[in-house]
C-alpha cells in the first residue's frame, strides 16, 4: 500500500468561487488568482513528497490538518490556549473549503482524481507556523 505525508508550509487558503467575465458575447469562468496560485503551490510541494511515485489509482484515505495562525489580537492567555489546543478556530476560512482547494491540488500527482477519496478526516487548529499537513494512503479495497 501506498501512502505519502505533504506539508504544505505557510497560510491555508480557501477555494475560492469561480468568477466570471464577459469576452465579448461570451461569459467565461476562471478560478480567482489566489487560489490558482495556492493550488499550484500544493501540487508543487505534492510531487516533490511522491519522489516520483505514481498516481494512486486504488481508493484513498486522507488526513488533513490545517493549522491557522494565532491572531495577533489575542492576550498571551489566549494565545497560550490556543497552542495547547484548548482553543479552536471557528472562523474563515471553512475547513472544507481549504480540503477542497488541496483536494483539486492532488488530482493526477497524488491521485488520479479526488472521487477516488472514500475516507476523510479535518480537523482545524491554532498554531505559531501556519501550515497544512495531509497524509494520503491507499487503501485495500475495490474500486466500483
Amino acid at each position: 500500500m501506498k501512502s505519502v505525508l505533504i506539508v504544505i508550509e505557510g497560510l491555508p487558503v480557501a477555494k475560492g468561487r469561480p468568477k466570471f467575465a464577459r469576452r465579448g458575447n461570451f461569459v467565461t469562468t476562471y478560478t480567482p488568482e489566489k487560489t490558482r496560485e495556492y493550488e499550484n503551490r500544493v501540487a508543487i510541494e505534492a510531487r516533490t513528497a511522491m519522489r516520483g511515485m505514481e498516481p494512486m489509482t486504488r481508493p484513498v484515505k486522507i488526513d488533513i490538518q490545517i493549522f491557522l495562525p494565532i491572531p495577533a489580537s489575542y492576550n498571551k492567555a489566549k494565545a497560550q490556549s490556543c497552542r495547547e489546543g484548548k482553543t479552536v478556530p471557528t472562523k474563515k476560512p471553512d475547513w472544507e473549503n481549504v480540503a477542497k482547494s488541496v483536494c483539486d491540488a492532488f488530482n493526477g500527482v497524488v491521485w488520479l482524481d479526488d472521487s477516488q477519496v472514500t475516507d476523510a478526516h479535518v480537523s482545524k487548529r491554532f498554531s505559531d507556523s501556519p501550515c497544512v499537513v495531509a497524509s494520503v494512503t491507499e487503501l485495500d479495497l475495490q474500486s466500483s
